[in-house]
């Protein structure tokens, strides 16, 4: 018997090698009797994307390969082989590569396509650059996609951000008797040590300690001015930065203000208590004149040194150059605190214009990429007038220097 099983073990594992090479190179998948049917599905899913495209299906049952056709069902059923094979992770890759192989972007207008698809921030980008050109019934299916996911970013990002903020304003004065979203846990846990009860491997607080909220005027709140580049190569920082700006502009302890812009201005403050309604108000694609968007925030600060202004750009500039420079120097010498985010993005990985951002960073403004997870503890810092670029060092975040090093 053990002999039996020594001898199955080399075949079930020759079986295994073979399996994982036909589903990577795609070759001979239907004539394989190494690939199950389920394997046969997800080799097919694969080769719909990644094939070469040659023959016809019915002729060859070997060329099944090369592209989803412009079948709305078709793709719809594609696109849920492949969220049942893979996790929701690998399938927003998969996604990506098939708007950019197979131009899906048209696929995009189809409601059936859209109920179907996987939904990230990604695919609000996509929604919103063809928005103009949807036709009424998908328009509505994309209003609520957009609705649903900003709604899950919203719940990721806007605790943290309220904290930190609140926090940055306010950790001078504290109270025993704090509403339970101003608890300061880490004092409270410290001041009720003694009563860690055991049997419960727990501590019963008799005590609790909490930042106490002031009432400030609104002639002494800080300002915050994002000023977001919304031409096509910074869709996915357009989107976060609205939901931040949305987040912030329902905190009474600064007022937020949002200036979108390619060779056009957008000023979206008076949206902001619906960040859908910013989102379909944003007009991705474009040129940039980022020169004529510094202009208006500029116009618009009233009390410098009260004011900060963070620019998400990526600083390639279609206007005046040399102009947007002397207004960036005008702005810090008069004491606005200004920030330049090369990019707002999960990936933090920006392309940008290197000699423009040395440049920037010459004038003594922190020019570097963000995450959405870390923008929260930037604006606190920043809040708070702390030094970026000790703060971005901290985080492990490299600046642009004025030699116009990259950012890794």
């Amino acid at each position: 018997m053990d002999d039996e099983a020594e001898m199955r073990e080399p075949v079930q594992a020759g079986d295994e090698r073979e399996r994982r090479w036909r589903l990577a190179i795609g070759a001979d998948d239907e004539a394989s009797s190494a690939l199950s049917d389920t394997d046969k599905r997800l080799s097919a899913a694969l080769d719909a994307l990644y094939g070469d495209g040659a023959g016809d299906a019915a002729a060859d049952p070997r060329k099944r390969r090369g592209g989803l056709g412009r079948s709305a069902p078709r793709v719809a059923q594609w696109m849920g082989d492949i969220r049942s094979f893979f996790p929701a992770q690998v399938v927003q890759i998969v996604q990506k590569d098939a708007f950019e192989r197979l131009n899906l972007k048209q696929m995009l207008m189809e409601p059936e396509f859209l109920k179907a698809i996987e939904a990230d921030v990604n695919l609000v980008a996509d929604l919103i650059s063809l928005r103009s050109v949807m036709p009424a019934k998908t328009k509505d299916i994309a209003r609520t996609i957009i609705a649903d996911i900003v709604a899950k970013l919203m719940q990721r990002l806007e605790q943290k951000t309220a904290e930190a903020i609140r926090g940055a304003l306010d950790r001078s004065q504290r109270t025993n008797r704090p509403r339970q979203r101003d608890i300061d846990w880490s004092r409270t846990i410290s001041a009720n040590l003694r009563h860690y009860q055991p049997e419960h491997k727990t501590i019963v607080p008799e005590k609790l300690v909490g930042f106490l909220r002031k009432q400030r005027r609104l002639v002494d709140l800080d300002e915050v001015v994002l000023c977001v580049d919304q031409s096509g190569s910074m869709a996915s920082s357009v989107i976060y930065a609205s939901i931040f700006a949305a987040v912030m502009a329902s905190l009474p302890v600064v007022r937020t203000r949002l200036v979108c812009f390619d060779t056009a201005i957008v000023d979206l403050t008076e949206e902001l208590s619906d960040p859908v309604e910013v989102l379909f108000g944003v007009q991705l694609g474009g040129g940039t004149d980022i020169n004529q968007a510094v202009a208006y925030c500029a116009d618009r600060i009233e009390r410098p040194t009260k004011s900060h202004m963070v620019l998400i750009t990526d600083l390639y500039e279609g206007g005046n150059g040399q102009e947007l420079l002397q207004r960036l120097a005008a702005l810090v010498r008069s004491g606005v605190n200004v920030v330049v985010l090369l990019a707002l993005t999960d990936q933090g990985r920006p392309g940008y214009d290197p000699k423009m951002a040395g440049s920037v960073a010459a004038l003594g403004v922190p020019v570097f990429a963000c995450t959405p997870d870390l923008f929260p503890d930037l604006m606190a810092a920043a809040l708070r007038r702390e030094d970026i670029g000790a703060w971005a060092a901290g985080a492990d975040i490299k600046l642009v220097r004025a030699e116009a090093d990259t950012p890794e």
